[in-house]
């Protein structure tokens, strides 16, 4: 049986053997040890390592330009950090998100990465750190307090310029059918009941409208992560970094993302103050009660088929039931609610994490991270999922919506000014307890000439504001 290679690592702690192929080092493994904690490992946050990625070569850019680091080793780093921005050496970002010591084991990673990667660029092997070392090259002017955050902001950012996108297709989608359905008469409800007619076409786009709100209030949520604190090192006071250097950094930020980044005001209040998280987090919240509602609406409306509203027909999926035969149920909607619980379980604990900030630093930013991450991943799945496989297979019931608009008594309403609405209460009660139209009963009562009533309950008529010379007959 052939024996791994592997090579030997010190820390502060003793020495390890690591695997000979890995890029990470003795500080990644203690951190794999330390924290098995969930299944979701940097790995999976691909933005999040390009964030790490920009974050590092914007700091050996600054430290360049300072006469901190030689050319060699400074091209290095700064190739071995464009590697990781093209996706390359993700996997060796083992360790967990959810993690103790204010992330610096997934800063150590990086650095440890970037440092290996570097090493075999300049010709040494993996672990020779007197060539690069990942905490006095890669980490050089740096903290976990700056660097963590600001990776996090980046690859947050990036995150949400993602989100946005798939978010306008679902508008998009919703606004098709708002169109499609523009002249399908149906009946409006409150508090689940009958109310006054309006459109289907009114309804999806109410959807698309109430989403698109959305779209600026996450942008401006998403616009407080382009404040960073480069150069806040330890505490917020710049201890170990020179003159210059935060503002060098910030600018080499900037060019590198083609973003308008900018130092935080002050250092030691930005170090320990997660409020951009809770905020976005916050936003994403929004959005997701939003969805639940619409999703809460597709139900409903496609509820049946024949002993509910009937009014949409959902696309059928799959097979609803293992011993109903022929259920076919809203998996889509009901999918798309769990993400928005989800998302909005993911804020109660970026929100607790965030105002769990001691002294001069949160040291739960990690899971903030994470849920941050997973929250806008779930909505981008849930989004396109919604779209695909629900909102643009929907098609509607027309003659049944139409049915139910002339059976309602809510279409008294359309009444009230004409006939008054004393008249309109007598005739919606007598409505509800004999089985009989309102049509049929107005008619009865001799209170409109038929004509009139026709015109007054012209579907067309109902849905919009209209001005009547109608005067009613007589009063009951």
């Amino acid at each position: 049986m052939e024996t791994k290679k592997t090579r030997i690592e010190s820390d502060l702690i003793g020495s390890r053997e690591i695997p000979e192929e890995a890029l990470y080092g003795v500080q990644t493994l203690r951190g794999i040890e330390n924290f098995p904690i969930s299944q979701f490992k940097v790995c999976q946050y691909p933005l999040f390592i390009k964030g790490l990625a920009v974050t590092k070569k914007g700091a050996a850019i600054a430290n360049h330009q300072l006469g901190l680091l030689p050319d060699d080793i400074s091209k290095a780093i700064i190739q071995a950090c464009d590697e990781l921005r093209e996706g390359k050496h993700h996997e060796h970002f083992p360790v967990d998100m959810i993690q103790g010591g204010a992330g610096t084991t997934t800063n150590m990673n990086a650095n440890e990465v970037i440092a290996n990667r570097a090493l075999e660029i300049l010709g040494h092997k993996r672990g020779q750190y007197e060539f690069c070392s990942p905490n006095d090259h890669v980490n050089r002017s740096q903290s976990t307090n700056d660097a963590y955050p600001t990776a996090i902001h980046l690859g947050l950012y990036a995150t949400h310029l993602k989100l946005v996108t798939h978010l306008k297709d679902l508008i998009a989608s919703l606004d098709k059918k708002a169109q499609e359905f523009k002249s399908v008469v149906k009946m409006g409800r409150t508090q689940l009941q009958d109310a006054v007619p309006m459109t289907l076409g009114r309804t999806f786009h109410g959807f698309a409208n109430i989403l698109t709100h959305e779209i600026e209030n996450l942008n401006f949520a998403a616009k407080e992560f382009l404040t960073v604190n480069m150069g806040s090192t330890a505490i917020g006071t710049g201890i170990c970094s020179e003159p210059g250097y935060s503002e060098k950094c910030v600018k080499a930020l900037s060019e590198i993302t083609g973003w308008e980044i900018k130092l935080a005001d002050d250092l030691v209040g930005a170090t320990s103050d997660t409020s951009c998280m809770v905020g976005y987090s916050q936003a994403m919240k929004r959005v997701s009660v939003k969805i639940n509602k619409i999703c809460d609406d597709l139900r409903l409306l496609s509820s049946g088929p024949r002993c509910g509203l009937g009014e949409i027909n959902l696309p059928a999926m799959q097979p609803g039931s293992s011993i109903m035969p022929g259920k076919v149920n809203p998996v889509i909607a009901e999918v798309a609610n769990q993400v928005a619980y989800k998302v909005i379980g993911n804020d109660v604990c970026v929100t607790m994490c965030g105002q769990a900030a001691q002294m001069e630093l949160n040291a739960m930013e990690p899971v903030m991270a994470q849920c941050c991450f997973e929250s806008a991943d779930l909505l981008m799945n849930g989004f396109d999922t919604l779209r695909i496989r629900c909102i643009d297979g929907i098609t509607a019931n027309e003659e049944h919506c139409k049915k139910q608009v002339l059976n309602s008594i809510g279409i008294i309403t359309a009444l009230n000014p004409i006939i008054g609405y004393k008249n309109s209460t007598k005739i919606a009660k007598e409505a509800a307890s004999t089985g009989k139209g309102v049509y049929e009963l107005v008619l009865e009562h001799d209170i409109l000439d038929k004509e009139d009533l026709d015109t007054i309950l012209k579907p067309e008529n109902m849905i919009k504001p209209v001005k009547f010379d109608i005067k009613p007959k007589r009063h009951l």
